[in-house]
């Protein structure tokens, strides 16, 4: 009888909660249970949530021919041990096939379901059969398979095949861990503690984790080091500067402590709809002392009329520009689910809009790449009578490059992402980035 390794339990565990709940696999890879685990272990279940995650559609579609009853409904615990056993078969070179396919086949057991065992063998069986086959007769690397068809095909309609593919691919890719340095350089300091880095793209104050464990550095544990991606980074970065700002939906705080850090003697209001999410968004910006309030708000109701020079609103949306990195997203996305955010995103701008003053200014950003929460969002908010106007937003990237915040190669790559509208879409691909959207408004009246 196989073992089953703490690695392959633990990914069973946090596959089998998503799969039955609203769970997320960003905050289950970071849960105690998983922080327990070794370091090999660690990176072993994040490979195998996220592998599994990424590749479920394509997974389920080879897996189910096989079945002796295609059509068949499975228990989730035994559909979950067949995607983990094929997942390694099939993308994890260096797992042996008799690991993959005998700690599969004890999961089912160990999960209470002894009884399918003997057709989960099998069917692994199978499945490794394919990878003794030639490539041309084996699988074709198409990174589209691992989409839903409406998906890919909406950005092959809205950005053209390239640029969908792009998408696509590294939607499929481990994203960079990507960090942002305070305060002074902190750089010779995590390179004795064994971690190595490489420069951001975009900002000169984010770098790439190449080698090391970030976390565990007095750097980190102190806030002078942040894991935050950079395009998110990025969205603070392109608020103006202001002596009143808001921030509308601002857990879990990392675009707050950049609006902080780029203005030294401004107040900060930073809202939040969830009361444990602002617990610890509490938690988090408690290091900014009386210079952030944290309030407990529902966006779309807020009542300051005209008492901020500067709104950020990164509002609540699908999150399509973020599948790397949380890849069970296009598993629960259906495409009715859109207009849905988008009613919701234009009431949180609509009341920003009102939250400033005139000649004050909204930043709305999204980390989806869906027209309907963005530029349509945008577009409708103006169209009813605001008194509000788009600004461009390339002066302001090219004042953040003078400064010094931009590099110069990031600041001329991002010029060519905004379109003639005068709105920035950071596609997946162009940047080693998550995707964002983020459009500049001015509060004319």
């Amino acid at each position: 009888m196989s073992e089953v390794s703490r690695a392959r339990r633990a990914a069973f565990a946090i596959l089998k909660t998503i799969e039955k709940s609203n769970g997320h696999s960003d905050d289950l890879l970071r849960s105690r249970q998983v922080e327990a685990l070794s370091q090999p272990d660690r990176n072993l279940t994040t490979a195998l949530v996220l592998g599994v995650l990424r590749w479920q559609i394509d997974l389920d579609q080879r897996i189910r021919p096989l079945l002796k009853h295609p059509n068949a409904k499975l228990d989730a615990e035994v559909l979950i041990a067949l995607r983990l056993g094929a997942f390694q078969l099939l993308h994890m070179d260096r797992i042996p096939v008799h690991a993959a396919i005998d700690e599969s086949v004890e999961i089912s057991k160990t999960s209470g379901h002894r009884f399918a065992s003997g057709m989960v063998n099998a069917v692994l069986r199978k499945v490794a059969a394919v990878r003794t086959k030639p490539k041309e007769e084996s699988e074709q690397e198409d990174w589209q398979r691992a989409f839903p068809a409406w998906m890919a095909e909406r950005w092959i309609a809205n950005y053209g095949e390239e640029a969908a593919h792009a998408i696509c691919r590294q939607g499929q890719s481990q994203p960079n861990i990507t960090i942002r340095m305070v305060g002074g350089d902190v750089e010779a300091e995590l390179a004795a503690q064994g971690v190595t880095l490489s420069p951001g793209q975009l900002l000169t104050s984010s770098h790439h984790v190449l080698a090391g464990d970030i976390t565990e550095t007095t750097a980190f544990r102190e806030g002078r080091v942040r894991l935050q991606d950079e395009g998110s980074q990025l969205v603070a970065e392109l608020a103006p500067h202001g002596g009143t700002i808001l921030d509308c939906c601002a857990a879990p705080g990392g675009k707050t402590l950049i609006l902080a850090e780029r203005n030294s003697g401004a107040s900060i209001v930073a809202c939040e709809s969830s009361p444990q999410r602002l617990a610890q968004l509490r938690e988090r910006l408690s290091v900014l002392g009386d210079r952030v309030e944290c309030r407990l708000a529902d966006a779309t109701s807020l009542e300051d009329d005209a008492a901020y020079d500067v709104a950020l609103v990164d509002a609540p949306c699908s999150g399509t520009g973020t599948l790397g990195r949380n890849p069970e997203i296009r598993h629960r996305l259906r495409p009715e689910d859109l207009p849905r955010q988008a009613e919701r995103q234009r009431a949180i701008l609509r009341a920003a809009l009102r939250a400033v003053r005139p000649g004050g200014h909204v930043i709305y950003s999204t980390c989806s790449l869906e027209p309907e929460e963005n530029e349509q969002v945008v577009a409708a908010v103006l169209s009813e009578g605001t008194e509000s106007s788009l600004v461009s937003l390339r002066s302001r990237v090219e004042e953040l490059c003078s400064a010094g915040i931009f590099t110069s190669s990031g600041a001329n790559s991002l010029l060519q992402c905004i379109n003639r509208e005068s709105i920035l879409c950071l596609l997946p691909g162009t940047f080693e980035s998550d995707g964002f959207f983020v459009a500049m408004i001015e509060k004319t009246g």
